[in-house]
């Protein structure tokens, strides 16, 4: 049985976290939660999105648990592929999952990811350029990117983060 969900708070933004047998199953951007982590994997968690959110962590150990279709679970799998501070456009996710023309496809799972920053969808940036969307605003994803120096951003990209780029 799932528990209810749990505040992980951060000057970048508040979680709601919903975990159930060891695993997290569910993320809310913008949560409005007070119930403080109570259990060893709650605070776990905690530490750790805490950690990612502060700039001191780019991987997380935390086993998730998504609920979706078989497409959206091997894009979420996919997502999970980027590395921290890098970023790919939505055909290019297409192309991993074995769809080329389904970059739209791949926008609604992100759009449907239960669980965003460990599955990162703010990786996933237009083709053109842009931003794309995203489920927590665009300036959380602006501000997640600026967060991981994300490398090589297309030029729209690079102009909206302010020119952040990183030698890493």
């Amino acid at each position: 049985m799932a528990s209810p969900p749990f505040l992980v708070a951060s000057d970048l933004v508040n979680l709601a976290v919903t975990v159930q047998d060891g695993a997290v199953t569910q993320i809310r951007l913008h949560g409005r939660v007070t119930r403080p982590p109570e259990t060893p994997f709650e605070r776990q968690v905690t530490e750790e999105l805490s950690e990612y959110l502060a700039g001191q962590r780019s991987r997380f150990t935390l086993h998730v648990s998504p609920t979706g279709t078989d497409f959206e679970r091997r894009c979420w799998d996919a997502l999970q592929q980027i590395p921290y501070g890098e970023t790919r456009t939505y055909a290019e996710i297409a192309r991993v999952v074995g769809n080329p023309n389904g970059y739209r496809a791949v926008g609604s799972a992100n759009h449907k990811n239960p669980i965003p920053i460990i599955i990162p969808c703010h990786r996933v940036v237009a083709s053109g350029g842009g931003l794309g969307g995203y489920g927590g605003g665009l300036d959380l994803k602006r501000r997640l990117l600026a967060l991981e120096q994300a490398r090589h951003p297309p030029p729209a990209l690079e102009k909206d983060l302010g020119g952040a780029r990183s030698a890493r």
